[in-house]
């Protein structure tokens, strides 16, 4: 039996209904269904590459908003690792540079990628919105709303089981970034997880961090609204608002 109404939940409670909330994450979108189904043409899997590059660029921008307002030394040596997952380091040229290569798989020129000149209003809104809730809300707050992780892991196996058997035409290279992040996304989430599951204490404070991730999956789910708008579901339901270059 859940605890009574206003009373706080118990950690294992709470966290059970953090971890409902992947029952609203973008796997469920008809886009991500329809991509990782095989229902996506190679327009609308360039469309999804090409967009999803401003939301990878902008992670270390969220996150060092994120590190900027954190007192603790112990709690800063964790998190600037997540930069250094996606800008890279010696001996690991990160998260950005695997995403330019899944880029070049899906046949995108890197330099039309990285001017950013097909990002979407929506996806452009959206991200600029993540962006500025990491820079003006606590740490705490602004670390629990990166708990989508939490969900992350399936997503990216899901992609690595399905894509190369109805996408044959991506060259095989580009998944690294999928594999990267399996390992990474289990590694972050336990940090985030215990930062929120001690610091949103009281009844309210806890739907406070509900509402917080609920946010964080609108935000996802957004992108992926405006890029159906924009370039359709499948062959026969191709968008005509923005396009891709041509093959």
């Amino acid at each position: 039996m859940g605890a009574p109404e206003n009373l706080a939940w118990s950690k294992e409670e709470f966290e059970q209904k953090l971890r409902a909330k992947g029952k609203r994450y973008h796997i469920y979108h008809p886009f991500h269904i329809a991509m990782n189904s095989g229902g996506c043409t190679p327009e609308q899997v360039r469309g999804w590459v090409i967009n999803r590059f401003y939301y990878q660029i902008s992670i270390p921008i969220k996150d060092a908003a994120i590190l900027a307002n954190m007192p603790d030394r112990d709690h800063r040596r964790m998190w600037i690792q997540r930069i250094l997952d996606h800008d890279g380091h010696e001996g690991d040229e990160g998260g950005i540079e695997a995403w330019l290569a899944l880029a070049d798989a899906v046949g995108l020129q890197r330099d039309e990628v990285r001017s950013l000149n097909h990002v979407l209003p929506g996806v452009r809104f959206a991200v600029d919105a993540y962006i500025n809730f990491a820079r003006r809300a606590s740490w705490q707050e602004a670390a629990c709303s990166s708990l989508t992780e939490l969900f992350a892991p399936e997503i990216h196996q899901k992609r690595l089981d399905t894509w190369p058997q109805h996408y044959k035409w991506i060259e095989p290279a580009g998944y690294a970034y999928f594999r990267k992040r399996l390992s990474e996304a289990r590694r972050d989430v336990e940090h985030g997880l215990r930062v929120t599951l001690d610091y949103f204490q009281t009844r309210q404070e806890q739907e406070r961090a509900l509402g917080i991730l609920q946010f964080k999956l609108d935000i996802l789910w957004s992108m992926l609204d405006a890029m159906q708008i924009a370039y359709g579901i499948g062959p026969d339901n191709v968008g005509a608002v923005a396009r891709m270059p041509d093959e």
